[in-house]
């Protein structure tokens, strides 16, 4: 008998559109950071996500870098993020020389409290970063009015939420700036890469100035530079690629919510199994579909049913450990408790889910947490 197949976490559905842009750049011999893939690209992804300003960096850990350096973030300093996120959100504002501030999430969408955050305000606060997780947006509404009397700036972290919206707007226009990734496991991908979007000017052209090792673009003279900057600058082979895969954008959306859809339908009978948020002012795109396993109800701890689920073929992924449980920060937290980020990683399974996932692989997937569930 034939073993069947791997079923991959995810994986990037590329085109003929991505060859045909590249091979274009490899023909003209524009394959460095110069080139009509970058305007292009920066455009079209401003457009989509209804901000006036986009610009592509090298990585979603270096979009996020720049735009704190663009606030003015530096020793000091503090920013408030959530501790359940990906651990680039806590290493760039520590490379800036600043504090990070954890807060917990909020048990129904799994985003950092906005009234968590109220509570960690102090002088020093310079930025808040809401991560939109796994694709569901944060409560910007409730976040804004925390911290509107003190005006105090917010840097979305949208890496995993292309495409998805909160109260009919596109994450990506819903704060003062916007991180973005694009590595092969995101929505849209360039192999890696990153973009800053934003509705501010001067913010825009610091972006621009410190991605390209601080240029001063008020001089618009070659090597004159007024400012410590960095090498973060796409290149056009990458902007090539993420040009066609902006195509096709909404198609990929589309493609994770039916996924989503599905495995809803699948999985919602089975006992100690919590399916993924999704608020009435949402719109999720389910970056990476979660479930959250409770042991004593379903017959098997997370752990145990990601190594059975991997006998059978299947790719997972563990929910991300908290920033105050990585070994590089514990003891900086030491004390501190976050008991729904612990929550959400001791129990939180990421399932197939990518561009390239099959509802016969859906199918597959749900099948076996099925006969695997307490009788």
């Amino acid at each position: 008998m034939v073993a069947a197949q791997r079923i991959a976490i995810a994986a990037p559905v590329l085109s003929p559109a991505e060859t045909t842009n590249v091979l274009e750049c490899l023909t003209t011999n524009w394959i460095s950071s110069k080139g009509r893939f970058i305007n292009e690209f920066e455009k079209g992804f401003a457009a989509k996500v209804g901000a006036k300003h986009a610009m592509a960096v090298t990585s979603g850990t270096t979009a996020l870098h720049v735009a704190l350096a663009a606030l003015g973030v530096g020793p000091g300093d503090e920013v408030i993020l959530p501790t359940f996120t990906m651990i680039a959100c806590a290493n760039v504002i520590k490379q800036l020389g600043a504090k990070p501030v954890l807060v917990d999430s909020e048990p129904i969408t799994w985003n950092l409290d906005p009234a968590q955050v109220r509570a960690r305000l102090t002088p020093k606060t310079k930025a808040v970063m809401p991560v939109h997780i796994y694709g569901h947006p944060v409560q910007m509404d409730e976040l804004r009015e925390v911290l509107a009397p003190r005006n105090i700036p917010t840097l979305e972290d949208g890496a995993e939420a292309h495409g998805a919206e909160y109260k009919g707007k596109p994450v990506g226009s819903l704060a003062t700036l916007s991180a973005f990734s694009f590595y092969a496991n995101k929505i849209i991908t360039t192999g890696e890469g990153g973009m800053v979007t934003t509705n501010d000017d001067a913010l825009a052209n610091a972006v621009l100035s410190l991605r390209d090792q601080g240029y001063d673009l008020s001089r618009r003279k070659w090597l004159i530079h007024d400012r410590i900057g960095y090498n973060y600058r796409l290149t056009n082979l990458q902007a090539a690629v993420g040009l066609g895969q902006l195509q096709r954008m909404d198609e990929f959306v589309a493609h994770h919510r039916k996924v989503a859809a599905l495995y809803n339908s699948l999985l919602s009978h089975v006992p100690g199994i919590t399916l993924p948020p999704e608020q009435p002012w949402a719109k999720n795109v389910y970056w990476m579909y979660t479930i959250l396993v409770d042991a004593a109800a379903f017959g098997m701890s997370k752990d145990d049913l990601m190594s059975k689920l991997g006998e059978q073929g299947i790719d997972t992924r563990s929910a991300f450990l908290p920033i105050h449980r990585q070994q590089i920060y514990e003891q900086e937290f030491r004390g501190q408790s976050y008991p729904v980020a612990d929550r959400l990683a001791n129990q939180g399974v990421n399932l197939p889910s990518g561009n390239n996932t099959t509802e016969d692989e859906v199918r597959r997937v749900a099948a076996v947490i099925t006969s695997l569930a307490r009788k």
